[in-house]
């Protein structure tokens, strides 16, 4: 035990013990393959959608986060009703709790199960689009900042690089402008942010929520669209990225982390296949 702290948390007294467990940095896993890497594109259905380059697709839902939130958001603002802005009580704690508790539960097991599917798949990349300060100038209306902005992604990405750091996988941040209009099938340029060329235009088109039209035609995944191409913003690390093919960004599996999970994730990362997305 290096460190103990007691200290007032939601109306009651928590203990923080810190603990040395003698684990060092694993910086060389000769169990991955470090050609290999799954991109990460972050959003609100579809909290988490991965593409690795050994053409696998899946979604990690985001639905049960968004409604948790919003579910959260409506509880604090009925009881403070006709109260002071600054009002709070111990009921307002044990609310903001249960869902940080629920956001906790979601954050944990949404990063052990990307991290156990790169041991399983021999993956030694992670490769995570993320714009920094994005959500702090964030506006879309009070209930899209209900779901998306509330939704703890930050985190999730603190929690990942610990999990990396132990096994030995390498985490790349990279951010993500244009990733979702650009054609990753086409093969479209991906500027940087404030360095898009004049006359710039992508080749496919975002035809609804969830759907992309290639150049030619075809029809595609729009996150795993994103995803891919995430993938190839980090032009530096040579990914092989023949194996990302349309099946890939087609039809990915769509995972429930909260109903859906098999109790063995911790060990193989596998959960229940639900109804995929078009």
């Amino acid at each position: 035990v290096k460190e103990v702290t007691i200290r007032p948390c939601y109306g009651q007294l928590w203990i923080d013990w810190v603990i040395d467990d003698g684990k060092q940095p694993v910086t060389d896993n000769p169990s991955l393959d470090y050609s290999q890497a799954i991109g990460i594109d972050h959003g609100g259905d579809n909290w988490l959608t991965c593409v690795s380059t050994l053409g696998k697709g899946f979604i990690i839902d985001g639905r049960k986060l968004k409604s948790m939130n919003q579910g959260y958001c409506r509880l604090v603002a009925k009881h403070k009703s006709g109260k002071s802005e600054k009002y709070w009580d111990s009921h307002l704690d044990r609310i903001q709790l249960k869902r940080n508790n629920q956001m906790r539960d979601a954050i944990n097991k949404a990063a052990r199960f990307i991290v156990n599917r790169c041991l399983h798949d021999g993956i030694g990349n992670l490769v995570f689009g993320w714009n920094e300060g994005q959500k702090n100038c964030s506006n879309m209306g009070k209930k899209g900042n209900q779901q998306f902005v509330a939704i703890p992604t930050k985190r999730l990405i603190e929690r990942i690089k610990q999990l990396c750091t132990e096994y030995g996988i390498n985490l790349i941040i990279t951010e993500e402008s244009y990733t979702s209009k650009a054609s990753f099938l086409d093969g479209d340029s991906l500027p940087k942010i404030g360095e898009k060329p004049e006359g710039w235009k992508p080749s496919g088109k975002r035809v609804r929520r969830g759907l992309y039209r290639t150049a030619s035609g075809k029809f595609i995944n729009a996150d795993c669209n994103g995803a891919a191409n995430i993938i190839r913003k980090v032009t530096t690390q040579s990914f092989d990225l023949t194996k990302v093919v349309r099946g890939a960004l087609t039809l990915p599996h769509r995972y429930d982390l909260f109903t859906d999970l098999s109790k063995s994730y911790r060990n193989k990362g596998g959960a229940v296949r639900v109804h995929p997305t078009a």
